[in-house]
């Protein structure tokens, strides 16, 4: 794994909102996100087994594949499209644009 991969996989989780079940942890869950990200975490510190997770999005980088595969084993990911690759600041390349920020409003633009 390259230094900038470790360096994306060290960031902090931030939770913006929480709306999931006090018993979490009991259930299967799939993990629907535009893009390879951070929400395992979240989901594992909630108490919710790796191989109970299904990781749904819409495109992966064979970086981003390879560096989740590598840290959560138990987990299943689901893609509707494997990319090109990574450019600088871990944009997928063609990829959509800033897709994940446009969804979820995080776009400082």
């Amino acid at each position: 794994m390259t230094e900038s991969l470790q360096q994306e996989a060290s960031y902090s989780i931030a939770l913006i909102y929480d709306t999931l079940p006090k018993d979490i942890s009991e259930s299967h869950v799939l993990l629907m996100d535009p893009v390879l990200g951070t929400s395992i975490k979240l989901l594992i510190k909630k108490g919710v087994s790796e191989s109970r997770i299904i990781f749904l999005n819409l495109i992966s980088a064979p970086e981003g594949i390879l560096c989740v595969c590598k840290r959560f084993l138990h987990l299943k990911i689901i893609t509707s499209e494997i990319e090109e690759g990574l450019k600088e600041q871990f944009h997928v390349i063609p990829g959509l644009g800033e897709f994940g920020d446009r969804y979820f409003g995080t776009d400082d633009s």
